[in-house]
Order: C-alpha cells, then structure tokens, then sequence
C-alpha cells in the first residue's frame, strides 16, 4: 500500500491507505480481501509485488512445486494472488492438507488432555482417600466430644431438679410469708380508719369551735368597720365642702407616725364618690375630677386608644403620641400614669423612649394587655382610686369588678385634644 499512487489505490482501500502498516493488517484486513477479491488490476499490483519480494516461492508456486517448508495457509495465500494455471486446486489441497493438520494436532491435544485428566483424577482419589481417614478420626472425636456433652447434660438436669424442688420450698414460704403481711395490712387499715374517723370527729369539733370564734370576730369588726365608715363618711364630706387640695407627695409626714400607736388612718376619698356629681361618664370633666384625686393611678389601654383615635398611622407613630400626650397630663395633674401597650404578637423587644411620669409596659408573650391591665388594678390597695381609660367592655367590667372606675376610651382622646 505504501508503494501505490493514490490514483492506483482503489476506492474501498482509501480510508486503509492512511493506515500505519499494523493498523492496516488488524482494521482494514476485510477492505483488502474484498479489493483482492473484486479488483483486479489491485490484485495485479500484489502479485508483482508479491513477486518481488519473494521470488523462490513464486517461481515454485508458477512451476506448481511443492513448497515442503511453507505452511498450507501461506501455498493457499500466494497460489490466491499469483494465480497460476490450477490455483483453485492449490488451494483446495492446501485447505485439506491444513484440515488434516488441525486434526493431528487437535488428537494430539486430546490425548494430552485425556492423559493430564487420568493425572488429575489419580491426585484426586489419594486425595479422596486422605480426606475420608481425617473425616473418620474428626467423626470419632466428635463422638467424644458428644459423649461429654452427654454427661454434662445429665449433670445439669440432676442440677436443675435440685433447683425446682429448692424453689418449690421457696415459693411455699413465700406465700406464707405474703398470707401474714396481707393479714397485718388488714389489721393496720382497720386500725388507720379507726383513727382517721377519730381524727375527724377532733376537726370538726375544732371546726366547730374556730366557727364559734370567727363569728363572734366578725360581728365586732362588722361594728367597727360601721363606726369607721361613719367617721370616714363625714371626714369625706367636709373635705368636699371645704374643697381642700391634696396634700403633695412629700415622704413621711410626722402624723404618719401616729398609725404605729394603734390610731387608724381613713380611707382615702375614693373613685365612687364622684358618682353623685352631675357629669355624664363621657365627659372629660368626669376625667379632671378623677385626677385630682389623691394618690390617683390613671392605667391606659394603650392600643385601645391609640386605634381609637389615630389608627391611620404606624404602631411607633401611635405610641409615640400617646405617651407623649400623657406625660404632658401627668406633669399638669400629678397622677401616677401606667400605660400599656399588647406585646403578644412584637418580633422582638420594643424600644420606646419613656418621658418621666410614664410607666409604659408590654405584655410578655402569653399575656394579653387586657390581662396584664387586670393584674395592675388587683395589685392596689383597697381604697386607692385607680382609673382604667378602656373601650374594651370586658377591660371595663374587670376593672369595675376590682374596685376600679372605667373611662371611655373617647374620654381621654378629647383630654389630650383639648390639651
């Protein structure tokens, strides 16, 4: 192929023709048979240079001499390309005489293997016979193995035997032992409730005579406490009468110390006594009044308010406001201002900016500011006036029923407007 043109190359072979020599007897050898077989001026071109290259056996193969040291293939190759007179009977002898070769060689081979089987069968009986004299000792030593387990086992059983009867006697005393205690227990409950019905009878004895006592108490604390509301009344009206302000939060007064003595102090003018006045409960002036009480403490629901009034703007804007308006209102009236704003549903804390006279407060998570509202009215003294500023009917009625006065929500917003 290296010797060829590319225009003496034949179409079949052109891709072969760019082979290495190696590649082309391993990936093109079924594109050269078919260009051997169906292009003759190609195969021309082989035989000359089969020709060429080796010259005795093409001249034997023209001359149809025996080539004794060339292999039957190799006669059949060259008879193929050269072609001379009675090649296909060349080649036909030559395919029977490499016919009959493999079958020489194949008996050949078959008599080695036959032989290498009779090899492998002898190692394999010694070896069988090997095997069956350490199966029969290990047998044997099993066996003895298996007398010991034998004894073993027997000795166990007796041992188990033992055991049952053991606990067996066991069990026996334990139910002896399970009778008495159950009998004792029975005898000890007997006994509890004799005492227990003992017991009661001395509480309600005691019942009886503590009830005794409470009554006789509580008719004289009902005299006393007449006594002082009487007092307390009158001292209440005269303050009202003379239109006397509220004395200002200066500490301990030296009459303070009268109240260690056994003296009682009065109560305080409370929410309640502005109820004869005649302001509607919509009123700021009811609010006013309210505040020039003593020791007032004004709780706002913040939210309530606030959406009450400016809803339209953001929750910080309503705060804002609020408080500020409130701090302006407890500088004027001197109250003590709480406001409380619902923290159930904030992200995280809020920071607001506390003017001074405001308490601000947020519900913790799990609280609601109307809770929150109740739990500061229950933690005043009986007595002091607290005012809740709520439009909640609930927020209302909780702080009415805690002893606290309830103002609108309307009330306060129209305070702060006038303000």
């Amino acid at each position: 192929m290296g010797t060829l043109t590319a225009e003496q190359v034949p179409p079949v072979l052109k891709a072969v023709a760019r082979f290495t020599p190696t590649k082309r007897a391993r990936s093109g050898a079924t594109a050269l048979a078919a260009a051997l077989d169906s292009d003759q001026g190609f195969r021309q071109r082989v035989a000359t240079w089969v020709r060429a290259e080796q010259p005795e056996l093409s001249r034997l193969v023209d001359a149809a001499e025996p080539l004794p040291a060339a292999h039957p293939v190799d006669r059949a190759a060259l008879a193929y390309i050269l072609r001379p007179p009675g090649w296909q009977t060349l080649v036909r002898d030559a395919a029977a005489e490499a016919v009959a070769d493999d079958e020489r060689a194949g008996h050949e081979q078959a008599k080695d293997e036959v032989a290498r089987l009779r090899e492998e069968l002898h190692a394999a009986r010694l070896q069988a016979r090997d095997d069956v004299a350490r199966l029969k000792s290990e047998a044997a030593a099993q066996a003895a193995v298996g007398e010991q387990l034998r004894r073993a086992l027997r000795e166990v059983q007796a041992q188990m035997r033992a055991l049952r009867a053991e606990s067996s006697q066991v069990m026996a005393e334990a139910e002896l032992t399970v009778r008495e205690a159950r009998e004792a227990t029975q005898t000890a409950q007997a006994e509890g409730r004799r005492l227990r019905g003992r017991l009661a009878e001395a509480e309600s004895g005691l019942d009886a005579a503590r009830r005794a006592t409470r009554e006789g108490r509580q008719a004289d604390s009902v005299r006393l406490r007449l006594l002082l509301d009487t007092v307390v009344g009158a001292a209440n009206g005269l303050r009202r009468e003379l239109a006397l302000p509220p004395l200002p939060d200066a500490g301990t007064r030296p009459a303070d110390f009268l109240t260690g003595d056994g003296a009682l102090a009065p109560d305080p003018v409370g929410v309640d006594d502005l109820a004869a006045r005649a302001l509607a409960p919509d009123d700021p002036a009811m609010l006013d009044r309210l505040l020039e009480l003593a020791q007032v403490h004004l709780v706002v629901d913040g939210y309530n308010v606030t959406k009450s009034g400016y809803g339209t703007v953001s929750l910080a804007a309503q705060r804002n406001r609020l408080v500020t308006g409130l701090a302006a209102l407890a500088g004027r009236t001197g109250a003590e201002v709480t406001c409380v704003f619902d923290g159930t549903s904030l992200p995280a804390r809020v920071i607001q900016t506390t003017p001074r006279g405001v308490r601000v407060l947020f519900s913790p998570q799990g609280q609601s500011a109307d809770e929150l509202i109740e739990r500061l009215v229950q933690a005043e003294p009986t007595g002091r006036p607290v005012v809740v500023v709520s439009s909640d009917r609930e927020v209302a009625e909780a702080a009415r029923a805690a002893g606290a006065r309830a103002v609108p929500s309307a009330v306060l917003l129209r305070r702060l407007d006038r303000a």
